[in-house]
């Protein structure tokens, strides 16, 4: 196979990115620094370099039609030079004269990932992955191979890429680099006062400064979510046996289903629970909520659980029935704008076991509203994303609870001295 010059010359900054020894990497990096570029060069590399018999190297990106619209033109470009490469559009695929095989997938789609073999994938934005994408599909993918695998992207507030990118510090399995634009260069000064202008101090210090901490742009519960903290309404939030509890579900369908488990007292909402799982019959939760010893008043779920399912001819709602779960209300259907407005009113009443509910309190966090990249505006519509399981959840809980009344002593009460 004979290779001319690709035309690709890395910047100096992610140089000990592509001369690295360690198995895993993590690239926080601004917006127009070039990381999927220098990622796809990467896989390129490898491709034509790993000396091994077929060899597979992958591009994922959140959605398909994302990994279409961004990497494959990539693709084209930096092999174009490389004699005997053939390209299927319909698969994006390109496969090497070497018979190394480089191909684009979506995480939209994980189940598609399965039964393959990967010896380098890179993860495009892996905060905007479903949850099990990269723990059961696609970290299995790379054990028999002992693949490589890179996360690129940039912050999103605190999510799996944030708690990677933390432990990944502390790995001496992985390289971590963060490129904020203050201290790369590329982008001038003139030209970041202008986007700092156009974009404001929170979105600017999120995809330029690489900031975890900033506020997230277009989320829907960011400022309920602020005043309970300061509030001191994020804490540990017992349970109390003598008050029943109400769940509340998002059911997905090939996707991840959450639950909320609440109790109601007086004029508060104690949310002293939360889990979230994927890839697992009706009978995993229902045996997850019976393991947890809770007495159960009422489980709230969204209307469709009603619809009947081909293969079964079975509604959930029997299923769930056939289970042992009775007392089941169904959510009103409300419109999204409707259940969003429903679910801040209960926010304000909401007190939170940061614990035991941290994975649902950071996607009610980071539930926003999709932005239009190429007009610059944002969508009448919320994003979806991970954060869509959990916020789904509690917007049924906020427009499906029956109003319950003098149960127990108010959490203000009973929870004196608890710190």
């Amino acid at each position: 196979m004979t290779v001319r010059t690709i035309q690709y010359r890395p910047r100096k900054l992610i140089k000990p990115y592509h001369n690295r020894k360690e198995r895993f990497a993590i690239i926080v990096a601004h917006r127009r620094f070039g990381k999927t570029v220098a990622a796809i060069n990467d896989l390129i590399k490898d491709a034509l370099t790993i000396r091994r018999p077929n060899v597979r190297v992958a591009y994922i990106a959140p959605y398909y039609r994302q990994a279409k619209a961004i990497a494959w033109d990539y693709l084209l470009e930096y092999t174009r030079d490389i004699e005997g490469v053939e390209y299927n559009v319909a698969e994006l695929r390109a496969d090497f004269p070497n018979g190394s095989r480089f191909r684009l997938f979506g995480a939209d789609n994980p189940d598609s990932l399965r039964g393959l073999y990967f010896d380098h994938v890179v993860l495009d934005e892996p905060a905007d992955f479903p949850h099990r994408a990269w723990p059961t599909v696609i970290r299995p993918s790379l054990a028999d191979r002992k693949g490589r695998a890179t996360f690129i992207g940039t912050p999103k507030g605190k999510n799996q890429f944030y708690d990677t990118f933390v432990a990944a510090k502390n790995d001496p399995n992985w390289l971590s680099l963060m490129l904020k634009s203050s201290e790369t260069g590329i982008l001038d000064d003139d030209e970041l006062k202008e986007a700092k202008k156009a974009m404001g101090e929170d979105r600017f210090e999120q995809e330029f400064e690489c900031s975890f901490e900033a506020a997230i742009q277009g989320a829907y519960y960011a400022p309920e979510l602020k005043l309970a903290a300061q509030e001191n309404r994020i804490r540990i939030v017992p349970y109390d046996p003598s008050v029943g509890v109400t769940t509340a579900w998002d059911l997905g369908i090939g996707d991840s289903t959450a639950i909320w488990m609440a109790q109601f007292v007086a004029q508060e909402v104690r949310l002293i629970d939360y889990y979230e799982n994927s890839g697992v019959g009706l009978d995993h939760y229902a045996k997850e909520l019976s393991s947890r010893g809770y007495h159960y008043s009422e489980h709230i779920l969204p209307h469709d659980v009603q619809v009947k399912e081909l293969g079964t001819g079975k509604s959930r709602l029997e299923t769930l029935h056939n289970l042992g779960l009775n007392d089941i209300t169904i959510a009103p259907k409300l419109s999204v704008d409707d259940g969003i407005q429903a679910a801040r009113s209960l926010l304000a009443r909401c007190w939170f076991d940061g614990e035991k509910c941290e994975r649902g309190i950071e996607a009610l966090r980071q539930y926003r509203r999709e932005f239009d990249e190429k007009l610059k505006t944002w969508r009448g519509k919320p994003l979806h994303d991970w954060t869509s399981h959990g916020s789904d959840a509690f917007r049924y809980l906020a427009v499906g609870k029956k109003e319950q009344k003098n149960w127990g002593e108010p959490i203000r009460r009973n929870l004196q001295g608890i710190a």
